[in-house]
C-alpha cells in the first residue's frame, strides 16, 4: 500500500510496473488493473485489463483496443487525483510479455527473395541515378566504401561510423520513388533526383578521400 503517489518519483514507481495494483483516486473511486507504465511528469498511471476484466470508473480515460491479438481496455488515472496504490498480484511471464508487445507496432511481413532483390536493385538504382557511387556485395550495398545498407534496403538499415554520410545517404533513400509491383510493366520512376545543397558524391568524397600531403595542400610557398 503506497500513499503520497506522486511525491515517490520514477525510481519507486518502477516497482510496481506490470503488477496488477488498486487504485483509489477519491472518496468512492476505485481503479484496478495491470501498471503498464506512469509519466515521469505527471505521475498518472495507465492501466490495461485484458478481455473482459472490470475497470473502475471517476477520474480516469477509459479507451478499449485490440491488442496482443485480444481485447483490452486502457484506462489513464491522473497523478494529482491518486490518493493509494496497492499492488494485488504479480505478473506471470505471460502476462508480462504481454504487457511488454502488446502495443509496440506490428512487425513488417518479410520480403520474399525476389522482393528483396528488386527492393535492392531499385535502391542502387536510385543511388547511381544521384551520382552515388555504389556496389553490390553480396546481399549488401556498399557505398563508396564507407556506409553498407542491409536487407531490406531502407533508410533505417543504413550502417557508417560517419554521422554526415549516413544522414545524408538516409535522406536520399526516403526521398526514392516508389518501385512498381514486381510483376509490374511499368517502368519505375526515377525522373527526380535529390536536390542537395551540396552533391552527396562531393561529400562523400571528402570524407572519405585519404589526407593529401603538405606539399599539396599548400600551393602558396
Amino acid at each position: 500500500m503506497q500513499c503520497g503517489w506522486s511525491l515517490l518519483g520514477p525510481l519507486q514507481w518502477i516497482r510496481y510496473v506490470n503488477k496488477q495494483v488498486k487504485v483509489k483516486a477519491g472518496k468512492d473511486e476505485e481503479h484496478r488493473g495491470w501498471l503498464l507504465t506512469v509519466d515521469p511528469v505527471s505521475a498518472s498511471l495507465v492501466l490495461v485489463n485484458f478481455l473482459d476484466q472490470d475497470v473502475g470508473g471517476g477520474r480516469a480515460s477509459v479507451q478499449a483496443q485490440d491488442v496482443g491479438g485480444g481485447r483490452a481496455s486502457v484506462q489513464v488515472v491522473m497523478g494529482h487525483a491518486v490518493q493509494e496504490v496497492q499492488v494485488l498480484q504479480e505478473a506471470d511471464q505471460e502476462t508480462t510479455e504481454r504487457l511488454q508487445s502488446s502495443f509496440l507496432p506490428p512487425r513488417s511481413r518479410p520480403l520474399a527473395p525476389e522482393q528483396l532483390h528488386q527492393r535492392r536493385a531499385g535502391v542502387r538504382r536510385w543511388l547511381e541515378q544521384n551520382r552515388v557511387p555504389v556496389q553490390e556485395d553480396g546481399e549488401e550495398l556498399l557505398v563508396a566504401g564507407a556506409l553498407t545498407i542491409t536487407a531490406p534496403y531502407g533508410p533505417e538499415d543504413c550502417c557508417s561510423s560517419n554521422q554526415i554520410i549516413l544522414d545524408r545517404v538516409q535522406r536520399l533513400i526516403q526521398s526514392q520513388p516508389a518501385e512498381p509491383p514486381i510483376h509490374s510493366t511499368a517502368p519505375p520512376n526515377h525522373s527526380a533526383a535529390l536536390p542537395a545543397d551540396q552533391p552527396i558524391q562531393r561529400l562523400i568524397q571528402s570524407h572519405t578521400a585519404p589526407p593529401a600531403d603538405q606539399s599539396e595542400r599548400s600551393s602558396c610557398d
